[in-house]
């Protein structure tokens, strides 16, 4: 049912928090998935994928340079991170053209857990004068609007840093209509500015988990961001109709001695075979959810 939701729309990113550095497969602190993970997270309908986190480096360059390889072999459109400083400049901004609207995807993270980024390899670390650089950039490509995936904040805080207010404003104040962020693992509040009821821009200050086994409070779900935009014309400025929100939680079950995990739409959550105890789990992670939300900046 995720999955049906994921396929509809026309453009699908994710924060994709690991690397596919080949075996050994490993989790925390250094992770390296499957190839398999990412061709499942293809077919379940995600188009992009946004590698600028702080674990882009877990394997090193030969983990960053696979990553890329893999997810090329696969079409699968990426950005954040780079062989070479020529393979940024050739295809960053990601350019994305649908529905006549022309898109231009930015991302950037605050860190990368201490690993050096060693040459030739780039990775789009925050930096505020190459951002303006980077946003001037892609204004030549006369995007009909800018989107910015940003791997900020403070891991399980439920509401943005000042670092992050402080950046996103700059965002915005230089272009962006469209951040989308992630790291610290727990839900974090939207924040629309509108003029005459129509909104000018947003911030998903971050989204949480998405899929996880962490243990922590408010860490056992998340969102999805659902946002439509449109256009009228080729002269006509992109409008941002909705900015909505579709809350998801993870349902560990034993099954043979071993633990299954299982994305429950809260949508839906009705649809799907749960006992009482995960019921209550579910629907006290929601009221949570919805009260993090309601939070005034």
């Amino acid at each position: 049912m995720v999955k049906e939701r994921i396929s509809a729309a026309d453009i699908a990113g994710l924060n994709f928090e690991t690397t596919l550095g080949a075996v050994p497969y490993t989790g925390y602190p250094l992770f390296s998935s499957p190839d398999a993970f990412a061709f499942s997270l293809r077919d379940a309908g995600f188009d992009i994928f946004f590698q600028a986190n702080n674990h882009a480096l877990d394997r090193g360059r030969k983990g960053l340079e696979r990553t890329i390889d893999q997810l090329d072999s696969m079409g699968i459109k990426h950005t954040g991170t780079f062989r070479t400083e020529a393979a940024r400049s050739l295809y960053y901004p990601l350019m994305v053209i649908k529905n006549g609207i022309r898109i231009a995807f930015l991302n950037y993270t605050y860190d990368t857990n201490g690993l050096p980024v060693k040459e030739p390899n780039k990775v789009n670390v925050t930096d505020t004068n190459l951002i303006i650089q980077d946003i001037r950039h892609t204004q030549l490509y006369k995007p009909d609007i800018i989107v910015a995936q940003m791997h900020w904040g403070e891991e399980y805080r439920t509401t943005p840093s000042f670092e992050q207010q402080e950046l996103a404003d700059l965002l915005l104040s230089h272009g962006i209509r469209i951040i989308i962020g992630h790291h610290p693992h727990v839900v974090q509040p939207i924040v629309t500015e509108k003029k005459e009821d129509e909104i000018q821009r947003v911030v998903y200050y971050s989204l949480g988990n998405f899929i996880s086994n962490q243990q922590r409070l408010h860490t056992g779900g998340g969102m999805l961001a659902e946002i439509v935009i449109s256009k009228k014309d080729a002269v006509s400025p992109v409008v941002i109709e909705k900015c909505d929100y579709l809350l998801v939680w993870v349902q560990k079950r034993m099954n043979n001695g071993k633990v299954h995990f299982s994305l429950v739409p809260s949508w839906e959550a009705d649809k799907q075979p749960m006992g009482e105890e995960d019921k209550q789990k579910m629907d006290k992670f929601v009221e949570d959810m919805e009260s993090i939300l309601q939070q005034e900046l």
